[in-house]
């Protein structure tokens, strides 16, 4: 009962730490966030967010729409095989915890690349020795009757080993859409997300536990 409660208690450490690996300190965090930077110019990643969120800075010429994580998809769990994603039962979760867009006009279209960067724990049920993580990037109209303009699924693979969480980055750099005419460019959204129906319907076997 002892060690239940052990186990409880570190893997919800380990998911209240997950808020703060934006300023992670180790070797693999800093050279993953050399690449993403690398992949975007050198522009500052943003944080992830919910929800848009307004600017006093002066708009470009060009409107970038803004990253939002979807209502429902910020995080994404894992449970044994036959059981809840909830408590001991908790194979692994991934959460986002960094985005960057970046936009290019080319013709009467918008090419865009989104950044999204992560990290997976491992659950008391013990993590496989990979973990597929499915995300869901959409370009969306927002409004009364929102409208999903284009909508692109990705797919990465997490090698997980012995290890108690791993970071993650997807780049969707293959995102486009027509040009919106006018002020319809302001109520553009990035909304990204997690998608469980893109992974594969395999069972990965469960990492070998430490003695």
């Amino acid at each position: 009962m002892g060690q239940r409660h052990v186990q409880i208690a570190g893997f919800a450490a380990i998911s209240f730490a997950i808020a703060f690996c934006a300023v992670a300190s180790s070797a693999s965090a800093q050279s993953l966030t050399d690449r993403f930077k690398s992949l975007f110019g050198g522009k500052s990643e943003e944080p992830a967010q919910t929800e848009p969120k307004p600017t006093d800075e002066p708009k470009a010429e060009l409107n970038c729409p803004p990253v939002a994580i979807r209502a429902g998809a910020s995080t994404y769990a894992v449970a044994a095989p036959g059981k809840q994603a909830v408590g001991n039962d908790v194979r692994f979760q991934a959460t986002i915890t960094r985005t960057a867009r970046d936009c290019t006009k080319v013709g009467g279209e918008i090419s865009a690349r989104v950044g999204i960067q992560g990290r997976v724990i491992a659950g008391p049920a013990g993590a496989p020795a990979t973990v597929e993580v499915p995300l869901r990037v959409a370009v969306v109209q927002g409004g009364v009757g929102e409208k999903v303009i284009v909508t692109k699924a990705y797919k990465t693979t997490v090698a997980m080993a012995e290890e108690e969480s791993a970071p993650f980055t997807i780049v969707a750099d293959d995102v486009v859409y027509p040009l919106p005419s006018g002020a319809t460019a302001d109520s553009y959204i990035f909304y990204i997300g997690f998608d469980p129906q893109l992974v594969s319907q395999e069972k990965s076997k469960p990492a070998k536990k430490k003695k």
